[in-house]
């Protein structure tokens, strides 16, 4: 690696050594995301309440704050799950859990017809949904007791990258660190290599997605009609569909692009944002990470080994970013 700053872990912080028997890089990106880690108490969950954040042009989009008890708080953290992925997800519950109960409060943010939020909108979701997250973020940064601070989990830290770029300019002015775990920065590579790799990951997000739009056309059925795309087998060749039908761009490579974060697209940055990842994630190519331009305002932490969103040790409880994440909020 040509630049330092792509890989900071230096000799007195945290590598991750997994366990030698679960390494492997698809066991530790499925358990990542499984209920097992979710197991007993979450005091966070005890202080959740429902709220709807507005996201501009009457976009609301769906969240749950858990604020702690008393007067004292190190901040409020924004996490944004993945695509298909939830506020209930088992790696937002766990890794609020866990800042929660460590002195933060947390706001967990479901983007558009994710969870239970599809009948608040009629239009449907899609990755360059830039705006209204923006938004919501800066509506979210005002509930703050001082510092806020956003996570992003996957397509969720590709959308907090956006909002840190632009962050300044919506007035979020509190914002202090963001951090992205295994974030695609480039969306139409990732999503070959969800089509291309490990059957089982282009089965599962084609199921959940699918499930999504039937639901969206069980709301709206006066808009949508998806029966004739339901047979289509790759997320690339639905993307393509959906384009033609129900998406307002004028090709799939402008729909990706509006997305794209490569090379130099974090020049503009002026708050400071954290990625983590692994060279072994079989969801995101890692190459693009090596790939941007030198930032003073971006630090790469880069693995060899974690999956995607995984990094579990010890496994499957214990969490590698969970405990990164931590330490990147309480000294920033």
């Amino acid at each position: 690696m040509e630049d330092s700053f792509l890989l900071e872990m230096k000799p007195t912080e945290e590598t991750f050594e997994p366990e030698p028997w679960a390494a492997n890089p698809h066991l530790q990106t499925i358990f990542g995301s499984l209920s097992l880690r979710t197991v007993g108490r979450n005091a966070m969950l005890e202080h959740s309440r429902e709220m709807i954040v507005e996201g501009g042009n009457g976009v609301r989009l769906l969240g749950y704050l858990s604020r702690r008890s008393g007067d004292e708080s190190h901040g409020l953290v924004v996490l944004i799950h993945g695509w298909e992925g939830s506020s209930e997800s088992a790696y937002m519950l766990s890794t609020g859990r866990y800042l929660f109960e460590r002195g933060f409060d947390v706001f967990r943010l479901n983007l558009r017809d994710h969870g239970r939020s599809h009948r608040l909108n009629e239009g449907l979701f899609h990755g360059a949904l830039t705006d209204e997250v923006l938004n919501a973020a800066a509506e979210i940064s005002r509930l703050a007791r001082g510092n806020s601070f956003i996570v992003g989990f996957s397509l969720g830290g590709n959308f907090a990258l956006r909002i840190a770029l632009r962050a300044p300019q919506a007035g979020i002015g509190n914002l202090k660190q963001v951090v992205c775990v295994s974030p695609p920065l480039d969306p139409y590579k990732a999503t070959l290599t969800i089509d291309r790799g490990v059957k089982l990951y282009r089965h599962y997000f084609l199921r959940k997605w699918k499930r999504s739009l039937m639901t969206k056309q069980s709301l709206f059925p006066h808009r949508y009609d998806f029966h004739g795309l339901l047979h289509l087998g790759s997320c690339m060749e639905l993307t393509e569909a959906m384009m033609g039908l129900y998406y307002d761009f004028p090709s799939t490579a402008d729909y990706f692009g509006r997305y794209t974060l490569t090379g130099n697209a974090l020049g503009a940055l002026a708050v400071p944002v954290a990625i983590i990842a692994a060279e072994d994630d079989p969801v995101v190519p890692v190459d693009d990470i090596y790939g941007l331009e030198s930032n003073r305002f971006l630090r790469c932490f880069v693995q060899k080994r974690g999956g995607h969103c995984g990094f579990l040790k010890p496994f499957p409880f214990g969490c590698l970013y969970e405990r990164k994440v931590y330490d990147l909020l309480v000294k920033s």
